[in-house]
């Protein structure tokens, strides 16, 4: 059985070691479960979920049919696009925005997307 120190050294050497984005994905999963949210890897279409992680990009299309805000949204196991149809901008979604979602999942051009989510800020980073 390791001592603490020595699991504390081999934990300490992983972190300097590792790419710090598998870290992050690694820390917001773990925070993800530990809330109890779905994971976009292992949801459906169909489903209605709430999940929990980090926004990695957002983009604003004013297209002449009518305006949305795109997010590309990650847990730590996978991507899903945030689509928020009607609006231009919204505070407080920006990129590295930690968010709670709600929302049923549907698919566009092959790719997981949840239209018009419930979302709770959480804080940067």
């Amino acid at each position: 059985m390791p001592s603490a120190a020595s699991s504390y050294f081999r934990r300490l050497s992983r972190r300097l070691t590792e790419d710090i984005d598998q870290l992050d994905a690694e820390e917001l999963a773990e925070t993800a479960d530990a809330s109890g949210a779905c994971r976009v890897a292992d949801c459906r279409r169909g489903e209605e979920v709430t999940m929990l992680g980090r926004l990695r990009s957002v983009e604003a299309c004013s297209k002449s049919a009518g305006a949305s805000v795109q997010a590309e949204f990650f847990d730590g196991t996978d991507a899903i696009a945030l689509v928020w149809i009607g609006r231009r901008r919204i505070p407080g979604i920006e990129p590295g925005r930690r968010l709670l979602v709600r929302g049923r999942i549907g698919e566009r051009d092959g790719r997981k997307v949840i239209f018009n989510p419930y979302y709770e800020l959480r804080g940067n980073s």
